[in-house]
């Protein structure tokens, strides 16, 4: 690669400066929102819908991705009302035994690739990690070279992203910037581009492994370059916020803000994912709370 491709310019669209102090003050309204029952009772079936139930420890088995495969294509075996999740997300190397689990069900498996979570493996190993994700996996959330981004060397990331998209084939992939590694909301949204134009089916804020996570203005952020990217070029790319989404009340925020900026259009697992590991129990105390008046125990609800 040379260096001229290796800096490659953004767009100018990408470097538009973020106004820091309106984007967290529009952040902060859009918290503050509350919706009625009905609209809440959409809200947290829509969030079960789009939630990638998530389990991505050292210590993960083959017997707890069976038991995630479960809770992901029965969340509530009692109530046949509550949908499945949209996908099951694990590491490569358990990636075929979700599938094996999954295989009857609408249920997606989703791998992690390229050297997760930090990404600065040597570019040839993680190309061929994602490839061999592709091959057992429907969908691969990559990591970028976060190093390389912040050097400046935007072509080189957009190169790898592009070499990973042409890798998978037509396997749905999920691009993570892992924005509290960014440095800033104008990175965020110069990133946010980069990924889009090098062919990300999706966008997502985090690995989940460091803080911070998903936050409600970073994502405002990369809602507002999908959308400013789908007038520019007319694709349309998802949003997956993920890292530290662990409450209903943040999960239907989410979905506020989406429908603020995007529209009512990505208010689907298409376009929007929720990536967690312990929200999908949180949304369900909160239907049967909206169902009979009381909360029910956390111990009611299998673990994931």
């Amino acid at each position: 690669m040379s260096a001229a491709t290796a800096r490659r310019p953004l767009p100018a669209e990408a470097l538009l400066g973020v106004d820091q102090v309106g984007l967290e003050a529009r952040a902060a309204m859009l918290a503050s929102r509350s919706i009625k029952r009905e609209a809440k009772l959409f809200a947290l079936d829509l969030a079960i819908r789009c939630t990638d139930l998530t389990s991505l420890e050292g210590a993960d088995t083959p017997g707890r991705v069976a038991t995630l495969c479960t809770k992901a294509m029965h969340p509530a075996p009692l109530d046949p009302t509550i949908p499945p999740v949209a996908a099951v997300c694990v590491y490569p190397a358990l990636a075929a035994v979700a599938r094996d689990h999954l295989r009857c069900s609408p249920v997606r498996v989703a791998a992690v690739a390229t050297g997760f979570p930090g990404g600065q493996a040597p570019f040839e190993g993680r190309l061929a990690e994602a490839r061999a994700a592709a091959a057992v996996a429907d969908e691969i959330d990559m990591v970028i070279d976060r190093g390389a981004f912040l050097a400046g060397r935007y072509g080189q990331v957009a190169d790898e992203i592009a070499a990973v998209k042409a890798a998978v084939g037509g396997r749905h992939l999920k691009v993570i910037l892992e924005t509290g590694e960014l440095g800033g909301y104008d990175n965020v949204r110069r990133a946010s581009w980069l990924a889009m134009a090098a062919g990300a089916d999706f966008i997502k804020t985090s690995t989940g492994k460091i803080q911070p996570a998903a936050t409600l203005p970073v994502a405002v952020v990369m809602m507002e370059a999908i959308r400013d990217f789908a007038w520019a070029t007319g694709r349309i790319i998802g949003l997956k916020p993920a890292g530290g989404i662990r409450t209903a009340r943040q999960a239907i925020t989410y979905l506020v803000a989406v429908n603020e900026v995007l529209g009512d259009d990505w208010l689907t697992p298409e376009r929007f994912r929720l990536g967690a590991s312990s929200l999908l129990n949180d949304v369900l105390m909160q239907i049967a709370k909206e169902h009979s008046g009381g909360y029910q125990s956390p111990d009611d609800f299998s673990d994931a």
